[in-house]
């Protein structure tokens, strides 16, 4: 073998790495924040840096049981602190807290620690679920054994980094800046096993779109995919 057919060969062994590794599914880390909050906006930060990683899969939920004291978040609502309820018994929990980043809802960790959440991201069992595509408003979930049953849930999300004056409570005077948070959540049905296709509506402009196929009540996440 020539040295230029070497060279060719190793490169072309370095694209197809590269493909593979951009095929697997990402880690899904869901931060449960509010801008009520004193200890939430190192952790809106560390889901910033996040966020750039092509292997995460960001998602800030705003909850609401922050707002009694003064601030109400203007990107809470009620099913995001639902969706943190779910997850107190099989995560371990005593309750939900801020700020909480879940990891493939399968594991908790206080999410102004980036360090400790970097490990967990490195450390998470790659989704193994169904294969899952999403284009031209459809999304296909193809047939595998399902380990129970599981809500097929849509997500939209701001890709962008918005920042937010706070006026009163724990943050009055700050200005927080926030990225990938979720303005709608849908469960769009359930899959048991079964080959699914399903119609996904046009998201507002400026919304990117995730779906989840994740075990009912609050399970793992056992497929990701995002626009």
């Amino acid at each position: 073998m020539t040295r230029a057919m070497i060279v060719g060969a190793l490169l072309a062994l370095g694209m197809g790495g590269g493909a593979a590794a951009a095929d697997k599914p990402p880690v899904v880390v869901e931060l449960f924040t509010s801008q009520g909050c004193s200890s939430c906006p190192p952790a809106n930060a560390n889901l910033i840096e996040l966020s750039r990683r092509d292997d995460v899969l960001a998602l800030s939920f705003a909850v609401t049981y922050w707002d009694r004291l003064g601030w109400k978040d203007s990107f809470g609502r009620e099913d995001y602190t639902a969706r943190q309820y779910a997850y107190v018994p099989g995560l371990g929990e005593r309750g939900p807290f801020t700020p909480q980043m879940v990891i493939n809802g399968r594991k908790s960790l206080v999410g102004n620690r980036l360090g400790e959440v970097e490990a967990g991201i490195a450390a998470a069992t790659p989704l193994a679920g169904p294969a899952v595509s999403l284009a031209d408003g459809r999304l296909e979930i193809a047939a595998a054994e399902a380990p129970g049953p599981a809500d097929v849930w849509l997500v939209r999300y701001d890709p962008n980094v918005v920042e937010v004056p706070i006026a009163r409570g724990e943050n009055t005077g700050r200005t927080l800046p926030h990225t990938h948070v979720v303005h709608d959540l849908q469960n769009l049905g359930q899959w048991d096993g079964k080959a699914l296709s399903l119609t996904v509506p046009e998201a507002h402009a400026g919304l990117n779109t995730a779906v989840l196929v994740q075990l009912r009540n609050g399970g793992a996440i056992l497929s990701a995919v995002t626009d």
